[in-house]
């Protein structure tokens, strides 16, 4: 008996990666709880200057109106990097793309969060 079902096969079109899904979602996994503790961690630092006096108070909102804008920019840029690890096609020749971009998704959270401590003038 043939196998006159049998799709013939396309030589030209790449081979799939059936594990492409596996480091973009350990990436989501990590980056958007990792972002959502810095925003709310960033959000919520104006509280520790409450009852600072005059001159340390100034010295604060002077100082986080700056960190606060680097860590929204710095969760976007990963935010970004995490969806284009979902976007890279989902064959074998890109698994090193996907990857990295999977992997930079949670560092570029770190590194704006670390950056945001280091930039704010704490009472």
């Amino acid at each position: 008996m043939t196998d006159d079902l049998q799709v013939p096969s396309d030589s030209r079109t790449p081979p799939r990666d059936p594990r492409a899904w596996v480091a973009p979602l350990l990436s989501t996994f990590l980056t958007l709880p990792a972002a959502g503790y810095a925003w709310l961690y960033g959000g919520l630092s104006p509280m520790a200057c409450d009852s600072c006096g005059e001159t340390e108070a100034d010295r604060f909102d002077a100082s986080y109106g700056g960190a606060w804008a680097l860590l929204c920019t710095g969760l976007v840029i990963a935010l970004i990097v995490m969806l284009a690890s979902w976007c890279v096609p989902w064959e074998r020749r890109h698994a090193p793309t996907r990857a990295l971009l999977a992997a930079a998704a949670p560092v570029v959270v770190g590194v704006a969060f670390v950056a945001f401590l280091g930039m704010v003038d704490w009472p």
